[in-house]
């Protein structure tokens, strides 16, 4: 006879101590209220049916003896049951509120795009009014009444009237874009909304600056995750500093603060940025919880211009955190971020980076709503980490990681940075910090014993159709293709006391061996922090049964490449292997940001097609013509790669360490290229540029015009060799030591084709060549002395320019000592094809 499972009825008179259960036969079996607690101490004690200690417990209750094992059975079958649709129905109430506050913020976004959509219906019927309209101008002084919005007219913000106005208008404006129709928002790209997802995000279409929203559910109380929020510093990687220098209570309950705030710049050759804002505290009367913030007008507002003098003075428009309760626990939070970063005065090329709402709801807004959730989930216990670590100190580990790496990045004075003495070629930065206090707690023990400083040497460069994310893997995977194993035993061994020594000092050998040991990650798995272990061997005999173990703590992040991340970084620092929660960190590491493609980039790539590729004829045989349709449109995608090592120096050698800095990265560099060359999904001829169009002349031709041409009208030899064939011209041109560049001859030129020098000087990929005109490389002296002696160019075929100054891709300034340039003719010698510049005896200055 089967067995059926039974519910466990208990009986509803108070007075009773007997609890009636069905047994397997289905007869109701009375137990006393003695019987049930002890049943239930049992079932406590051993959960598990096949437990030998239930049997045994059974077995030593006295009060259990008259009762049969078959009911014994069944009633801990009853009791596994109950539990099991306690838990389920438990489960069930809390999908069931998430859903419904999901539903709820859902029907909002939805009554918001109604609005949105019935507004843009209004405009567009207005429009076709207008275009009807005889009387144009007074139609369009009219629309324009309409459709104007009051600009925000200045308050005084040195007395708390005029400061308590500015945070009212701010928290309207802030209003109208969390939950209304102020900017046209579009969902954020990569991003769909769904039911694992993190939450809604968006970006705005048209608006000034750059701007992106997000919402979401959070099971945390709408206080703390505006104190979770308020302390930028701990969620925002970007954010230095974050000063509060003025509070007041304001007259509707909340709070008035005046925040200075500085950001990290993401790589070496941008400025960072700083905000002078007003941060306003308040409670909506339903009950919501807002946090809004702007920029208080006046470019010298704010702290000391000696504070801010390594920062630019962006702006922040009314942005802010919207949180509001939900029934049965939790909240529905709207971010808003909305910013002008002052784009103008950085490098064109990183200036994706600054005009980007994309990348801002990367960086910022999707890391504020992701981070609120990563807490709410370690507060709920459902976050386990390994090595028995609380996630707090895992969190902090991973913070120390990456604000050192940005410290070394930016290099700022107050911090005791200053930049060391470069030879001419500054292709690395060498920076020292001998204030720099190496202990970061007050436990003398983990102090650095070291009396020189930190040294870092760090460098910009441009790739070109490399996927960050498998970069960033493969260095992570495959560290010994980059790294020296001897370098990493020196930047280790500043952790011991009394073990300082220059590299070489004690030959160790790399067995290969590289062991990870995860420690955690986030909740989207979009960043992992673990602990790496490389194991060695000492090459000295009498050293050879120490261990010459090397342990890095490590953050990896953006290695998923459908993920949608703002970069790919790996930052790594020696770690004590006793791994203490208070251990000094001296990060290196690499970061890699992707720049967004320019709406031209692919129309331009499948019209023109004018960059030679050279290296293509050097390495894999002559360039082949291909037409325009042949192009792909990844062959456009851009990143920079931002490389920063630090090493602990003691005084008597800082030259020394200096020395061998300069070349370890310059070595890393070289590694770098190499491994993006290889995995460049396009391999080696897409790496550098698209093919010649069917008009244009094949590498080798447009070598022999280059050369010819240069002895035709300078009279000179440009290669000063003797009787060079077609292959020879070509791979000597490309290895000439002045730069070489050629242009196009149109209204305004472009470049087509650049030496390994030239490349070098401008710090850009051939393919990147098409982005440059003529003038942008040269400074005001430069174009003025091109304007005038271009006449004298095209009418006697060569001209001679003075020494000068001009401007790499990246910002920097390259000097030179002369630049010839001449007509490139064509086989006819009558036929100009384009012009050739030399720069000679150039570097960075």
């Amino acid at each position: 006879m089967a067995m059926a499972v039974a519910q466990h009825r208990v009986s509803t008179s108070g007075s009773s101590s007997i609890n009636k259960h069905l047994d397997a036969s289905g007869k109701y079996v009375r137990y006393t209220a003695e019987q049930v607690e002890a049943l239930e101490r049992v079932y406590a004690e051993c959960p598990k049916p096949s437990s030998l200690r239930r049997q045994q417990l059974i077995r030593e209750c006295p009060i259990l003896s008259n009762i049969e094992p078959k009911q014994i059975k069944v009633w801990f079958q009853n009791r596994r049951c109950r539990e099991k649709q306690r838990k389920e129905s438990s489960r069930l109430q809390t999908v069931n509120r998430k859903l419904s506050a999901m539903n709820k913020l859902l029907m909002e976004e939805n009554d918001r795009l109604q609005k949105q959509v019935s507004q843009l219906v209004c405009e567009n019927g207005y429009m076709r009014q207008q275009l009807h309209t005889v009387n144009a101008s007074a139609t369009d002084a009219s629309c324009d009444s309409v459709v104007t919005t009051p600009q925000h007219s200045l308050r005084d913000p040195n007395n708390p009237a005029g400061l308590l106005s500015i945070a009212e208008e701010t928290l309207a404006e802030f209003l109208s874009k969390a939950t209304g129709t102020a900017v046209d928002w579009v969902q954020m790209p990569g991003m769909k909304p769904g039911p694992d997802s993190v939450g809604i995000f968006a970006i705005s279409q048209s608006c000034s600056g750059v701007a992106a929203r997000a919402c979401g559910l959070v099971s945390l109380e709408p206080t703390k995750i505006a104190e979770i929020l308020k302390d930028r510093p701990s969620w925002l990687r970007d954010c230095r500093n974050l000063e509060v220098f003025t509070m007041f209570r304001a007259g509707s309950g909340g709070t008035i603060e005046l925040v200075y705030t500085q950001m990290f710049a993401p790589t070496t050759p941008a400025p960072a940025r700083d905000f002078w804002t007003l941060r306003y505290t308040t409670t909506l009367e339903n009950g919501s919880f807002v946090v809004c913030e702007r920029s208080l007008s006046g470019s010298g507002a704010g702290p000391s211009t000696a504070a801010a003098a390594q920062f630019v003075r962006a702006e922040v428009l009314p942005s802010g955190y919207l949180i509001r309760p939900c029934e049965g626990g939790g909240s529905i939070i709207h971010i808003v971020d909305h910013l002008n970063l002052e784009a103008w005065n950085v490098p064109e090329v990183l200036r994706p980076l600054y005009e980007s709402s994309k990348v801002i709801a990367q960086k910022m807004t999707i890391a504020a709503l992701r981070y609120v959730k990563q807490i709410a989930q370690e507060t709920s216990g459902e976050v386990v980490y390994s090595m028995g670590r609380q996630p707090a100190v895992l969190r902090t580990f991973s913070q120390r990681l990456s604000r050192g790496f940005n410290d070394a990045i930016n290099g700022f004075n107050d911090d005791g940075w200053s930049i060391m003495n470069c030879d001419g070629n500054e292709d690395v930065i060498i920076a020292i910090n001998s204030s720099k206090s190496f202990s970061c707690t007050s436990n003398p023990n983990n102090a650095l014993p070291f009396v020189g400083g930190v040294l870092c040497a760090k460098a910009s460069m441009l790739l070109q159709n490399v996927p960050p994310a498998v970069l960033v893997r493969f260095l992570r995977e495959h560290r010994s293709e980059w790294a020296d194993f001897n370098v990493d035993a020196y930047t280790a061994a500043s952790l011991k006391a009394g073990t300082y020594a220059y590299p070489g000092m004690r030959p160790t050998r790399f067995t290969g061996s590289q062991i990870i040991m995860p420690l955690g990650h986030t909740i989207e798995h979009e960043e992992i922090l673990e602990v790496i272990r490389l194991e060695g061997h000492s090459l000295v005999q009498e050293d050879a049964f120490v261990s010459r173990d090397i342990h890095l703590l490590q953050i990896c992040s953006g290695i998923d490449e459908n993920a949608v991340g703002a970069c790919s970084e790996l930052v790594f620092a020696p770690i004590d292997e006793m791994f203490p929660d208070d251990a000094p960190l001296i990060p290196s590491g690499f970061r890699i940001i992707p720049l967004e493609s320019k709406p031209s980039d692919t129309k331009d790539s499948l019209t023109t097609n004018r960059t030679l590729d050279l290296t293509s004829s050097l390495e894999v045989g002559p360039a082949t013509n291909h037409s325009s349709g042949d192009v792909p449109s990844s062959q456009n995608s851009r990143s920079v790669l931002t490389i920063a090592f630090q090493f602990p120096f003691d005084s008597s050698l800082q030259d020394n360490v200096a020395t061998m800095a300069r070349q370890y990265v310059r070595s890393v560099i070289s590694s770098v290229q190499r491994v993006a060359m290889a995995i460049s999904p396009s391999g080696l001829s897409m790496a550098v540029g698209p093919k010649l169009s069917p008009g244009s002349p094949e590498a080798l031709t447009l070598a022999q015009w280059i050369y010819q041409s240069y002895s035709y009208h300078i009279g000179a030899e440009l290669l000063r060799s003797e009787s060079l064939g077609s292959d020879s011209i070509l791979k000597n041109l490309w290895q000439h030591q002045d730069a070489i560049l050629c242009c196009s001859l149109k209204s305004l030129p472009v470049f087509i084709f650049a030496n390994q020098a030239g490349l070098d000087m401008l710090e850009m990929t051939l393919v990147s060549l098409q982005d440059i005109t003529l003038d942008k490389i040269f400074d005001e002296p430069g174009r003025k002395a091109l304007c005038s002696d271009f006449a004298k160019l095209m009418q006697q075929g060569y001209a001679y320019f003075p020494a000068g100054i001009c401007m790499s891709t990246m910002g920097r300034h390259v000097s030179y000592e002369q630049a010839v340039a001449w007509k490139v003719l064509e086989a006819d010698e009558s036929t100009v094809h384009c012009l050739a510049f030399s720069f000679v005896n150039w570097s960075f200055v």
